[in-house]
């Protein structure tokens, strides 16, 4: 069984979740220090911010999102949204590129860095 590829757009999405769960987290936690209000006040603010980030991140994906290409996956046959030279189908994980240069080459997303593009010629 090969590596499971995941596709850069679900990657972000699925970083601004967790950080909307570790704020709620973080503000349960705040629950405890309710002696302390300098305590309890912190970790709320931290919760706060940490879900503000998640929304931030959301709405940047969105917009990078809307500006992506749409290829059509020859795995699955399905459209899927592409970011970078190198990407993976956001429904089966086929590795895939628009690079004529990188077909038949190993699947690598260091291929979307422009600093290792110009080491591997």
């Amino acid at each position: 069984m090969g590596i499971k590829y995941s596709n850069k757009i679900n990657k972000i999405r699925t970083f601004a979740l967790m950080l909307i769960f570790a704020g709620i987290i973080i503000m349960y936690l705040g629950l405890f220090f309710q002696t302390s209000a300098i305590l309890m006040t912190l970790f709320m603010l931290l919760g706060f911010l940490s879900i503000i980030a998640s929304t931030v991140i959301y709405f940047w994906i969105g917009m990078l999102s809307s500006k992506t290409i749409q290829v059509l996956c020859p795995g699955c046959g399905k459209y899927t949204k592409m970011l970078g030279r190198v990407d993976a189908c956001m429904h089966c994980s086929e590795p895939l590129t628009l690079d004529k240069s990188l077909e038949g080459k190993e699947f690598d997303e260091k291929y979307n860095h422009k600093n290792e593009n110009k080491l591997k010629g």
